[in-house]
């Protein structure tokens, strides 16, 4: 996942060094800060990802044989459905963090990132509560 993160911002321009002491973190502020808001927009597109799969799903996929053959080309090729959704909830996940990230002040550093993160976290389980109840 890092390796994807500093492939797109050396392409973007970002500095991507590391610093010597804590390895773990990037020398200039503002990757770090993009790698945390990459990290969280990661995870929050998984877990909504997964809270949108039907349950009946994953018994279906280990049913099917492990290579299928391929399909005939058609003259109208339908777009599949759950390609269709996978894209649907990554725009939503991609806008939902587009929109708590941009409300957040320039200048609250890493602490205001990580309140942002947490709030989106309490979205994503107050919606998982909300679906496994109704």
């Amino acid at each position: 996942m890092r390796n994807a993160f500093e492939a797109w911002a050396q392409r973007d321009g970002h500095i991507v060094r590391r610093r010597e002491d804590k390895p773990e973190e990037y020398l200039v502020y503002e990757t770090q800060r993009r790698w945390v808001i990459w990290q969280a927009a990661l995870a929050h597109g998984q877990q909504a990802s997964d809270a949108t799969k039907p349950a009946v799903a994953a018994p279906a996929v280990a049913a099917r044989p492990a290579v299928r053959p391929p399909e005939p080309v058609r003259a109208s090729v339908r777009p599949d459905p759950s390609v269709a959704d996978e894209a649907a909830v990554r725009n939503s996940v991609l806008n939902e963090v587009l929109d708590a990230f941009s409300e957040l002040d320039e200048n609250a550093g890493i602490e205001g990132l990580l309140k942002v993160i947490q709030s989106l976290k309490k979205k994503q389980k107050a919606m998982a509560t909300a679906g496994s109840e109704g």
